[in-house]
Parts: structure tokens; C-alpha cells; sequence
């Protein structure tokens, strides 16, 4: 019967993740168990595709294939592998089974098989049954015959999955390798995968790309991505921080020098454009650029040459442009601090990242990858979420996002430490260790979620200047760390910003430029 609805599974048109889904939830139906789990290989780790009965932050969690041992069993050897109840091997999933969330197995059953795809290995499919003596041996000798079906799911959802990636992109893909999916990037939100669809289809078209998006929500990653889906693969990414280079330096740092150019020039040194030739340079922060250095940069776009500082040569570089912002450079424009034509070069194809609070559940999926990166770096036996913790992390408003969020888990992680939890237990984070209060997520009259500043106080003055506090330092985030933009964006003169700041107890360093804080 379970063969049967595999092979009716395999005749319809199903995306691929749907299609994994529904057979992890039917063998699980089938073997009455209490979770499948469909695990692909990614290098030195297995990156679950398909889960039921385990949490929903399980899909974001990676397991080190050396860190638990059941899974490299499995993965070892062509067959079933079986671990009975007394099996001294640490189970990975702890902690992590719907039906016991947070607490320690109990005894159980477990059995998986490795899966291949065109003769190599793909990954595994594991089963636990939280009932002793459920994977009898006619139990494992079905699933043995059922790894041929399994198998063929596969290969069916990835050539379907690549059928239409060219389809969408109307073009077939240069010559080389087809790129690696990127395991870095995590989320399974409408928002994120329109986004990705987006970046497939304009990463092979050499046009100028500008990242747009707030602090924090990953434009380097994507950045990356870009780039290994490019036909410029196989050539250097160069990463440029602009906002980290002295306005002394800039010209040097990017065009590069002749000997005797200027102080300390001893030789000549090539810029990160001819370093990048061939391939592409990242300009991260671009709204940082000098003016001066804007106009160089806008002649190298519109005639692809550079001028090393000192040197009257030109020379041809071949390099495509990824700039990224955190800054509305519209508004740099209007004040005439980023010259319009340069803003016009960078962005050809815009592409804006969306905040984390716009991702729905994706929080929950990072969530699960950075709670088993702490796990392994600090050696606790499991580490998760209570309910509590997950509504808290669905209701933030993330003004920091991918990178808040990633600090918030560990922050709490060594808290759990610090104040005695054994890491041989599981461990359980909750709602009050992950400092949340302040900036949550509320629906509105019309059910769309709108941020709301909950700020637990005394008086109604207490309240104010919290709420005008907080309002501060999100412009601040936003705006990173530039205190006229800050004040642009709040809709006040800057000198009355810094004196409401100054009154509300932000120290002097913090209105020269940081958001550090009081």
C-alpha cells in the first residue's frame, strides 16, 4: 500500500519540497512512528529537507556528521541500520520530537537507510518509534524494499526542479559545473523565495546589481550568491567594506598605485578592481564612498578602465558591480552627498532584501540553525526552544534581524551556562532568556503585523522617553550609526536630536556616531 502511494506520488506534479513532504509524512503513517526525517548532505554535515513529527526549527538546524555518531552509521553503509532501544549512541534528535518537546527520549526505536542519487550519496531517511519493538525485522525488510521508491522520489524532484529553473530563466546555464544550492542561506517564506527566484534569474545577466536592505539582514550572503550563480563563477569575488576605508586611502585601496604616488609608496600595488578583473567586486556600504572617489568610481563603470593613483596609463579591467546599502541613497542624492549618475549606474537591477520581521516562521528555521551551532561549540547535549520562546521570537520586530537574532541565541545559550544547566541535560531556552521586551510584532485592525513598542513602566513619562529612546536607537540601526540620517528619518532637526539624546542619557560617544548602550 505505502508502494502504492509513493508510486501515485511520483506520477503527479508536485514542487519538490511538497513532494519530499508528503513521503516522510506517509512513511510515517505507514511505520506508525513518532518522526521521519529526510536529511541531505551537504558536505560535512546533513541539512534536513523534510520533517514530521520533529519541531518546526528543526529544518534549520544542520548536524555535523562527526558530531552524532547514529547519523554517520547510517550514512555509512548501504541497507538498514537499526539502533535498538538499550543503543548506547547519543540520539540526535533529543529534545526535538513534537510529542516530547524539551524532554529526553524515552526508550525507543530507531532505523534509517543512506540514500543515493545517480550513484552517489545523497543523504538518509531516519525513523523513530517511541514504542519499543515497533521496527520489527518484516519492519526493516520493508523499508530495504521501499529505498528503490524513495530513491526514485528524489531524482524526480531534482530533475523537475531543474526542468523548471530553465524554464524560468528561458536560457540555459553556462558552461561549467551547475552551482552548489547555497546551504547558507535559510528560510522557506514566500517573501525569501520570491527573492531567490529573483537573484537566479538576474545573477547570469552581467548587469549592475544594488543589495538594498536594512543592518543585519544578510546582503553579504546574498552577495555571495550572486556570484556563484553568475558565469563569473570561477572567478574572484573581491569584497570591498567602503565604510571601513580612511578617505586618504580610498583611491589607492581601489584603483591602486605607482610607485612615489604619494607618501610611503615604495612599489607599485594594484587596486581591488584589477584584483576582482575577470570577475566581480562587491562594494559593501557604498553609500560610505567620498564624493571624490564616486566620480572615479562612475568612470570606471561607463568605460571599464582605471587609472592607478599617480600613473597617467589607463588600464581595461572586466569586472560586473555588486553594491550593497543599508541607506536610502534617493535621499543622499537629494542632500548631494551620492552624485546621481553614479546612483543611477549602481542600480540597474535594485534588488531589496526583506527584514526578518517579513519572513513569517523563517525566524524559527535561523533559530534552529544558530540553537545547534551553539550546541556543538559549546558541547551540550541538546539545546531548543520552549513554546514561549518560540511566540516571543514570531512577535519581535528583529530591528537588528538575521544578526540580532543569531546574538539574541547564543546570549541566551551561555546564560543557560552561566547559571548552572548541565550540558550532559537538555536544555531549554525560554521566552524571559532571550531579552526580548521592547520592539514586538502586534496585528493591526486589518490583520497585518505592525510594530508596537512594549515597555513595561511606572509612570507615563517613564514610558515616553522609553518609547523615544527606542525610536532613536531603531533609526540609528537603520540608518547605521549616522545621526543627521537618523534625524532625517524621525523627522526632526538634528541639533534637537542630539539635545533629546543628551537628555535621555545617551553618553557622548554614542551621539559622535555609535549606538551603543547608556
Amino acid at each position: 500500500m505505502i508502494g502504492n502511494l509513493i508510486l501515485d506520488d511520483l506520477c503527479a506534479d508536485f514542487p519538490q519540497a511538497v513532494r519530499l513532504q508528503r513521503l516522510v509524512g506517509s512513511l510515517r503513517s505507514h511505520f506508525r512512528c513518532g518522526a521521519v526525517a529526510m536529511l541531505r548532505l551537504e558536505e560535512d554535515h546533513l541539512r534536513p529537507v523534510a520533517v514530521d513529527g520533529l519541531v518546526r526549527d528543526a529544518l534549520g538546524r544542520r548536524f555535523a556528521v562527526g558530531l552524532h555518531p547514529r547519523l554517520a552509521a547510517i550514512l555509512a553503509r548501504r541497507g538498514v541500520t537499526c539502533f535498538h532501544h538499550d543503543s548506547a549512541l547519543p540520539d540526535p534528535y533529543d529534545g526535538l520530537i513534537d510529542e516530547h518537546v524539551g524532554e529526553p527520549l524515552p526508550v525507543h526505536d530507531c532505523m534509517g537507510i543512506s540514500l543515493q542519487s545517480e550513484g552517489k550519496p545523497w543523504g538518509v531517511l531516519t525513523l523513530d518509534a517511541l514504542e519499543v519493538g515497533t521496527f520489527t525485522a518484516s519492519a526493516q525488510a520493508e523499508l530495504g524494499q521501499l529505498t528503490a521508491l524513495i530513491e526514485a522520489s528524489i531524482r524526480t524532484s531534482r530533475l523537475e526542479a531543474e526542468i523548471r529553473a530553465l524554464r524560468l530563466a528561458r536560457a540555459a546555464e553556462p558552461a561549467g559545473d551547475t552551482p552548489r544550492e547555497d546551504g547558507e542561506i535559510i528560510g522557506d517564506s514566500e517573501a525569501i523565495t520570491q527573492l531567490l527566484h529573483e537573484i537566479g534569474v538576474v545573477a547570469d545577466s552581467e548587469l549592475p546589481v544594488l543589495l538594498l536592505g536594512e543592518t543585519g539582514v544578510g546582503k553579504e550572503l546574498f552577495a555571495h550568491r550572486l556570484h556563484r550563480l553568475s558565469r563569473r563563477r570561477d572567478r574572484p569575488l573581491i569584497h570591498v567594506n567602503c565604510a571601513a576605508l580612511p578617505e586618504s586611502l580610498a583611491e589607492s585601496e581601489l584603483f591602486g598605485h605607482v610607485r612615489g604616488a604619494f607618501s610611503g609608496a615604495t612599489g607599485e600595488r594594484p587596486g581591488r578592481f584589477e584584483a576582482a578583473d575577470g570577475g566581480t567586486l562587491f562594494l559593501d556600504e557604498v553609500g560610505e564612498l567620498p564624493l571624490a572617489i564616486q566620480a572615479k568610481l562612475l568612470r570606471t563603470l561607463q568605460n571599464g578602465e582605471i587609472q592607478r593613483l599617480g600613473s597617467d596609463r589607463p588600464r581595461r579591467v572586466d569586472v560586473r558591480v555588486i553594491a550593497a546599502t543599508n541607506r536610502n541613497l534617493r535621499e543622499h542624492v537629494r542632500d548631494g552627498s551620492f552624485r546621481a549618475d553614479l546612483y543611477h549606474r549602481l542600480s540597474v537591477y535594485p534588488i531589496p532584501i526583506p527584514p526578518l520581521r517579513e519572513r513569517g516562521n523563517d525566524v524559527l528555521l535561523l533559530a534552529g540553525r544558530f540553537l545547534e551551532l551553539n550546541r556543538a561549540r559549546l558541547g551540550m547535549r541538546s539545546l531548543r526552544l520552549s513554546a514561549a520562546a518560540q511566540d516571543a521570537l514570531r512577535r519581535y520586530a528583529w530591528p537588528g534581524n538575521v544578526r540580532e537574532l543569531e546574538h539574541v541565541v547564543s546570549r541566551a545559550a551561555l546564560k543557560l551556562l552561566s547559571r548552572g544547566a548541565s550540558r550532559k541535560d537538555i536544555i531549554t531556552v525560554d521566552a524571559d532568556l532571550l531579552d526580548l521586551d521592547g520592539v514586538v510584532v502586534t496585528p493591526d485592525a486589518t490583520g497585518e503585523s505592525v510594530p508596537f513598542l512594549a515597555v513595561p513602566t511606572a509612570t507615563l513619562k517613564e514610558a515616553m522617553e522609553a518609547c523615544q529612546r527606542q525610536c532613536i536607537e531603531q533609526a540609528l540601526q537603520a540608518q547605521g550609526g549616522n545621526w543627521a540620517q537618523a534625524a532625517r528619518q524621525l523627522g526632526v532637526d538634528a541639533s534637537n536630536l542630539h539635545k533629546l539624546a543628551r537628555r535621555l542619557g545617551f553618553k557622548r560617544d554614542d551621539r559622535r556616531g555609535t549606538t551603543g548602550q547608556r
